[in-house]
């Protein structure tokens, strides 16, 4: 998937030739997938992929022109992980210097009246689940480099409001959105809650825990309030696994509902999840069991290979939020109108981020299973493919 998404996407561009390119949150999800990839074979040719793509946006004296912070967009904040990425692989100061002017707009960014990020200048008081994975892992990686340890309560603070406002205490799932100040249209009227439970929204979520948590130390009380928040969301994540596929429905509690179906990304985000977690003792084992048969499904429903070693991820939903114009009003028939498409980036980055996990637990299972075989040496890489 990774060497079909260069050849498909040269420098990390999937827009039509000639039109606008600028900074955005898919390829930060799609180089994300990359990221891991390289991390996992150190084929050089990843780096350059990252490289190459990030270069395009970034000015060597480390501005990034199509960037606005004046937007105070979260979405903004995500490709920011791959800025630190090639800061510490290569020391060029640009690169830092382009994460600080993201940072700075952390700094900034609109709160709510409990302190919670608005996910955009646009949408004022308002946290979706989105926002958490796009600004978070971030946050947490640059105050970890510029050592700024008190910094971690306003992370937790983030995951904490989204999880103690938005939680259903019936299915445990969390809504897409929240509006404190309770004005929106699609906001109910005494909780701020938006109506349904999106697949990705909580896709997003689980990632965003999974990937800041690494940055926090064994003595950070915030570590355990994530650690919890994590073992809940899990627990009501791995309840709505489709027991016939392994997959997971776009709306993630209404499997049976008249139009409902099963969505690429989510599945791929759950997987992840599920699988880090577990390697990183997050998670006790028992969810890797729900990963490996959301892996087989994703294989078998989405994956579709051509020819010349072309790969492509079918199904995955193109975009959804609440509010703005066209109003986007968060009921069930909303999401599921909602259009799928083939080879979008946040599909292609969600894939191949719990392709490589899975590989590393298929990896650690063989070492277990020839411990002490001198015939079949542990560092043996698995036969599972990219």
């Amino acid at each position: 998937m990774a060497n079909a998404t260069i050849r498909r996407w040269p420098d990390g561009r999937f827009v039509a030739p000639g039109a606008r390119w600028r900074w955005n949150y898919e390829l930060g999800t799609l180089l994300e997938g990359m990221d891991a990839v390289w991390a996992k074979t150190g084929d050089r040719r990843y780096f350059n992929y990252i490289q190459d793509s990030i270069d395009q946006l970034v000015a060597p004296d480390g501005s990034i022109p199509t960037y606005k912070m004046d937007e105070y967009q979260l979405d903004s904040i995500l490709l920011g992980r791959q800025l630190l990425f090639l800061y510490r692989a290569t020391k060029e100061k640009r690169y830092l210097t382009a994460a600080n002017e993201l940072y700075d707009q952390l700094l900034h960014q609109p709160r709510n009246a409990s302190g919670g990020f608005w996910h955009k200048q646009i949408y004022p008081n308002q946290m979706w689940l989105d926002g958490l994975y796009m600004a978070e892992p971030f946050y947490a990686e640059y105050i970890s480099i510029t050592h700024q340890p008190a910094k971690f309560a306003d992370i937790t603070r983030q995951f904490v409001l989204m999880e103690q406002h938005a939680r259903d205490p019936k299915t445990g799932l969390l809504y897409h959105g929240w509006d404190e100040s309770k004005q929106q249209r699609w906001a109910n009227p005494q909780t701020g809650d938006s109506s349904e439970f999106w697949a990705r929204g909580m896709g997003w979520y689980m990632m965003a825990l999974v990937d800041t948590l690494p940055y926090y130390s064994k003595n950070n009380p915030g570590r355990k309030q994530l650690l919890d928040i994590l073992a809940r969301e899990a627990a009501a994540v791995a309840r709505y696994q489709d027991s016939r596929t392994g997959l997971w429905f776009e709306v993630l509690n209404k499997g049976d509902a008249q139009g409902n179906y099963l969505e690429a990304s989510a599945s791929c985000m759950f997987v992840y999840a599920f699988a880090k977690a577990v390697r990183l003792g997050y998670l006790p084992e028992q969810y890797l069991a729900h990963a490996k048969r959301g892996y087989r499904g994703i294989l078998d429903r989405f994956v579709e290979a051509g020819p010349d070693g072309d790969v492509s991820l079918t199904g995955t939903v193109k975009s959804a939020g609440l509010g703005g114009h066209p109003y986007r009003d968060g009921s069930y028939s909303y999401y599921i109108g909602e259009k799928t498409v083939t080879n979008d980036p946040k599909g292609v980055g969600a894939f191949l981020l719990a392709s490589t996990e899975m590989e590393r637990a298929s990896s650690a299972s063989s070492t277990r299973e020839s411990a002490g075989s001198p015939s079949s040496p542990s560092t043996r890489k698995s036969t599972m493919k990219h």
